[in-house]
């Protein structure tokens, strides 16, 4: 049995999540060509990646996340870390002839992220940006439905994500309310997944017109570096200093096919947790989904008899994308955990059999450059197009 060897920067939420994922894919996917292994963790201080090690299963560990880049036995490097350090480990790992999976958003502005583009691609090097929402089964379906032509030419896409972590003018100001770390707020956090699914759905996004809004200007300055989504509530007493990235944004968009959509992110709804939706119109039928309900497709045909119109819903299971792998009955759950696993499991496939893997770099520039246009488009107040990535 072979093995390929994981260096993860990071030792957060991100950190924790992938490590349960490399831990677990042999366990979900069986046989599979070659394991991982957590071989080396990195974090800020010596002590926090040893704790960090302990903690999720790696064979050792550094305080200085370039030693684990230049270790020779180490074969991907798993980037988990604040937005601002995404470019330049990577390059660093692409030179080092390191197959690279970096967290999203792939970087702060579509500058770095054509640089990290560039260097993976000149390597010649996997790489995936870690969207895995895109690998939820109920989504991998639907995908499948569209391909296999049920719903017809699509008409209409529409995406919200909505959170409420930071809804509290007393959740700390993390490194997420921070451009110069962030790069951008809601927009980069959680609005590039939704961007990323209308892509993998739909297709290439051309032009946008957008709102951007920042509710909350200044909030208490969070103490320490490990960020808790909002979880710490301060008193309201503390010094503060100011939030200078969007809280929300709202944004109507036409894709290269020629149909329309919207899409909306905020992570200020109270009363929602992590409430994904994705509603798709074809001239032949529609689907939606839910991801607080993620066993759950619900679909609409035109052709159904007219006694049975309307949604009807299909429980997710052994009989669908991945279903190989994961849980023996329809709707047990398949959770967050679950999509992380399956990305990793993809991009171990990728690297053993020398096949693309999406969503790439490349996708990750892409997306960056939507992003810039989102931005841009809020600012003048006007429909703006899309810039095509540069090859």
């Amino acid at each position: 049995m072979e093995y390929l060897k994981v260096g993860l920067i990071g030792g957060g939420f991100m950190a924790k999540a992938h490590s349960l994922a490399w831990a677990t894919v042999p366990m979900f996917f069986w046989p599979i060509s070659e394991l991982p292994m957590r071989k080396m963790i990195a974090d800020i201080t010596e002590d926090k990646a040893k704790e960090a090690a302990l903690k999720y299963g790696y064979e050792r560990f550094t305080g200085d996340w370039r030693k684990l880049v230049d270790s020779p036995d180490i074969d991907i490097v798993d980037i988990c870390v604040p937005n601002n350090l995404h470019c330049e480990i990577a390059v660093k790992a692409a030179q080092a002839k390191k197959h690279i999976l970096c967290e999203k958003p792939l970087a702060r502005n579509a500058e770095e992220a054509k640089t990290m583009f560039e260097a993976v691609k000149k390597a010649g090097v996997k790489n995936m940006v870690a969207y895995n929402y895109r690998r939820t089964p109920a989504i991998v379906y639907a995908k499948q439905l569209i391909e296999e032509g049920k719903i017809g030419k699509i008409l209409n896409f529409r995406a919200t994500y909505l959170q409420s972590w930071s809804a509290s003018p007393l959740s700390p100001l993390s490194w997420r309310f921070q451009k110069n770390i962030a790069g951008a707020g809601t927009l980069g956090d959680i609005g590039t997944h939704i961007i990323d699914l209308a892509r993998y759905l739909v297709g290439d996004i051309t032009k946008v017109c957008s709102i951007m809004k920042t509710w909350i200007t200044e909030r208490p300055i969070q103490e320490g570096v490990v960020d808790k989504l909002g979880v710490v509530r301060k008193t309201g007493e503390e010094r503060k200093d100011k939030v200078d990235v969007d809280d929300e944004m709202v944004m109507l968009v036409q894709f290269n096919n020629g149909s329309i959509g919207s899409l909306e992110a905020t992570r200020n709804a109270w009363g929602r947790n992590n409430y994904i939706t994705l509603e798709v119109h074809g001239e032949k039928g529609s689907l939606f989904f839910n991801y607080e309900r993620n066993d759950e497709l619900q679909v609409c045909f035109a052709d159904d008899p007219e006694d049975q119109k309307g949604f009807k819903t299909i429980y997710i299971g052994p009989a669908h994308p991945y279903g190989e792998g994961l849980w023996p009955i329809p709707a047990l759950g398949i959770g967050y955990g679950e999509t992380k696993i399956i990305e990793c499991y993809d991009f171990l496939r990728g690297i053993v059999d020398d096949e693309p893997i999406y969503p790439s770099f490349e996708d990750g520039y892409a997306i960056a450059l939507v992003c810039e246009a989102i931005e841009k488009s809020a600012k003048e107040n006007s429909w703006v197009e899309v810039e095509k990535p540069s090859k």
